[in-house]
């Protein structure tokens, strides 16, 4: 499967080309789906519609930060992305926006986070004497420039460098970085190596509860007792990679895949009393699959440890 990203650019969007060109190559696991800007003057918008990608561009001039979000969050829905990349985007976004895109937006920051977030990063790391600059890839928060850092690369300062011709190095490494960052990230989505690790934390948090092989596919249940969660991965040749957990019977289960019939559905085998959620859709949010494993191991946890428990 390949990820769909939206890319925020204001100006020459050269790191948007970046990751343009990137995702020409062999095997990329994302695509661009969208160029978008808040200046419809921005120079990448023509490198954009060159390469035949979708562009949109909206000025946030005599707009509330809550309204122009609005819109540029309804264009980047409309062309089906489900990651976000800011790419020299100049505008600071609102925190309903970055909770909508929570963990499935990425920046790229001249610095070597945690140090000198914000702007003049450059100068800052000269008046500091450091021996290296750098860029650094990171979660987007409300926060400024203070979401997880996923990668970095380090650029060494020379002697005789000003703040221009180390910004010029700088972005060298930024266009390395970048296409390479978010090929990490998103392949992450559909691997199922690092997905069983997901829910296997998450199972095995919760009391007396172990792993074994069942049927081929990862299983969890109460230890010399019943089982609560499967991982299928690919395992009735369907291309899901699934969390299979206990619910109430037919009517909850018709009732979710009538809600959403692309994240779930029946899973072969199982009957009624379970349903599949999948885990490829680059969009899970693991705090819910939290809850569904943990209600999953409530529904056939015995009665003297629930209690003992609470």
């Amino acid at each position: 499967m390949t990820a769909r990203v939206a890319v925020l650019i204001s100006g020459a969007g050269t790191n948007m080309a970046a990751l343009v060109y990137a995702s020409k190559l062999p095997n990329c696991p994302y695509e661009i789906v969208l160029v978008a800007s808040n200046n419809p003057d921005a120079e990448g918008l023509q490198i954009a519609a060159a390469e035949r990608i979708p562009t949109f561009a909206k000025s946030h001039i005599g707009l509330e930060r809550a309204e122009h979000d609005a819109i540029m969050h309804d264009h980047i829905v409309k062309a089906g992305a489900n990651y976000v990349v800011l790419a020299g985007y100049m505008r600071i976004l609102g925190t309903d926006f970055v909770q909508k895109w929570d963990a499935r937006m990425l920046n790229i920051h001249p610095s070597l986070l945690p140090k000198y977030k914000g702007l003049n990063t450059h100068q800052k790391a000269l008046d500091a004497k450091d021996d290296f600059a750098g860029c650094s890839v990171h979660l987007v928060t409300a926060a400024l420039d203070d979401g997880p850092v996923l990668a970095r690369i380090e650029v060494a300062i020379q002697p005789d460098d000003s703040a221009i011709t180390l910004a010029e190095r700088v972005q060298m490494a930024e266009h390395q970085l970048y296409p390479h960052a978010l090929s990490e990230y998103v392949a992450r989505s559909y691997n199922p190596e690092y997905l069983i690790a997901q829910v296997r934390d998450l199972a095995l948090a919760l009391p007396q509860a172990d792993e074994v092989l069942s049927h081929g596919m990862p299983c969890f249940g109460i230890a010399g007792g019943k089982k609560f969660a499967y991982v299928s991965a690919d395992h009735h040749n369907d291309g899901k990679i699934a969390l299979l957990v206990k619910i109430s019977g037919p009517e909850e289960q018709a009732m979710l895949i009538e809600s959403d019939g692309e994240r779930y559905y029946r899973p072969p085998y199982f009957g009624d009393g379970w349903v599949g959620i999948r885990l490829d859709l680059s969009d899970t949010d693991w705090d819910h699959i939290g809850d569904w494993i943990a209600k999953s191991w409530h529904a056939v946890a015995p009665q003297k440890l629930k209690l003992h428990i609470l």
